[in-house]
């Protein structure tokens, strides 16, 4: 009899330590406030010394005399810089602290902004000192954006606040993406060269908020010698490697299909409709609105679900290809906006999942590297996206649609066949 009273308490028991559980972590994230909102300032900040620029590139393009492509370099090379230099940042993450290469990172950065713009003002050929100052803030992105990741599964143990942190990490990024164009429009309105130089101001600011308000785990562990950590990340690859690669490749070509829309819209809206300044800034957001909302939504429903993460990702990218694809019917306007709000939906829904696949499959010891290299190749990414458009606006433009939504086709297949969570990882 006491047997079968014990089993009849058992749900209530269990019901009321799920409760604390929860509430456990409820509080953890609410004592991490500050840290998490700090933390989010290093994404947003970064997007902003980017994107920023996106609604600037055709003024860019009048005022410096020079050609579409050259412009679209502007923010390419910030890329090619970084995806060179994010893997040994995140190397040294792992080894000497997280904050210890943020901090430098955000400072260079900001250097990086101020030589751009002091050029673009003073400067007659500034061109190519504004590329050297770019390529400055690629150096430092290098050492800032990619290591928050790793730093946020450091500072939770429990996968549930980890996934929902990254979410709104992710959510701060593309909210970036979403005030950059609108910021950027305005600023340009009152000098065209002044996004270059609002960039370390954003900077001096996320450095005092990391060096004030986070606080990095004690790590008791001693440094791994390079030769043992480069065979634990060997083994990772090898036993981890088919859908680390799948991930890597996603990653990347959303960020490819992402900047490349953002920079045919800001040709075609003031080259073919006479849409110029704040109120193209106002258009660009549209679809990154639609990118940030589905982010957050999405970080807070994925948990620690790897399964979920996976058919949201392929969902997010199929709906992107389609949407892309439709545009092949009709490029007027307000269609032209819709489709690629859909797009906003698919990639925004997608990049949270892809990110607590990373920083949850991955051993702690490995998890900065590992994190790198997937955002070097999100970096590859956003270096592609705008040439590669520049180059086929030449052409007919339904090539555009064609080669977007062929590749995002094509990460789709790939987020089915290669992404395959175990069984034990599907409880949600």
């Amino acid at each position: 009899m006491e047997h079968i009273e014990h089993l009849s308490q058992n749900p209530k028991a269990a019901k009321k330590k799920q409760s604390a559980a929860g509430q456990k972590r409820s509080d953890e994230i609410s004592n991490q406030k500050w840290a998490i909102i700090s933390l989010s300032s290093i994404p947003l900040v970064m997007t902003l010394g980017n994107s920023m620029l996106i609604p600037v590139l055709p003024s860019m393009e009048s005022k410096l005399s020079i050609s579409s492509f050259q412009t679209s370099m502007i923010i390419t090379v910030y890329s090619i810089v970084a995806i060179f230099l994010i893997p040994v940042a995140g190397y040294l993450s792992d080894h000497i602290g997280r904050k210890k290469v943020i901090i430098p990172g955000l400072i260079i950065a900001g250097i990086g902004g101020l030589v751009s713009g002091f050029a673009a003002w003073k400067l007659d050929d500034a061109y190519w000192i504004i590329l050297a100052g770019r390529a400055l803030q690629g150096v430092g992105a290098a050492g800032a954006a990619p290591i928050v990741m790793p730093l946020v599964a450091d500072m939770f143990k429990n996968e549930d606040d980890v996934s929902c942190c990254l979410g709104l990490i992710e959510t701060s990024n593309t909210f970036g993406k979403v005030l950059s164009p609108i910021l950027g429009a305005f600023l340009a309105g009152i000098i065209w060269f002044l996004p270059f130089f609002s960039f370390p101001v954003f900077c001096a600011i996320s450095v005092l908020m990391i060096m004030f308000l986070v606080k990095c785990p004690k790590s008791t562990n001693k440094p791994i010698p390079f030769k043992e950590f480069f065979i634990n990340v060997k083994k990772t690859f090898t036993e981890k490697g088919r859908w680390l690669y799948a991930i890597f490749f996603i990653g990347g070509i959303l960020m490819l299909v992402l900047f490349g829309i953002l920079f045919y819209l800001s040709e075609i809206f003031e080259k073919e409709y006479g849409i110029k300044d704040i109120k193209k800034g106002f258009f660009l957001a549209l679809p990154l609105g639609a990118l940030c909302l589905s982010s957050f939504i999405s970080g807070k429903v994925i948990k620690k679900n790897k399964v979920l993460m996976k058919w949201i990702t392929f969902a997010g990218i199929i709906a992107t290809a389609l949407s892309i694809g439709a545009l092949w019917f009709s490029i007027k306007l307000w269609y032209m906006i819709t489709m690629f709000l859909i797009s906003g939906v698919g990639i925004g829904a997608g990049l949270p999942c892809l990110d607590a696949l990373i920083t949850e499959g991955v051993e702690k010891e490995e998890r900065g590297t590992i994190s790198s290299i997937y955002s070097s190749m999100r970096f590859i990414g956003v270096a592609a996206g705008p040439p590669i458009i520049a180059l086929l606006l030449k052409n007919a433009t339904h090539w555009i649609f064609i080669l977007l939504g062929s590749l995002s086709v094509i990460a789709a297949l790939v987020a089915l066949l290669a992404i395959k969570p175990k069984g034990q990882e599907q409880k949600g």
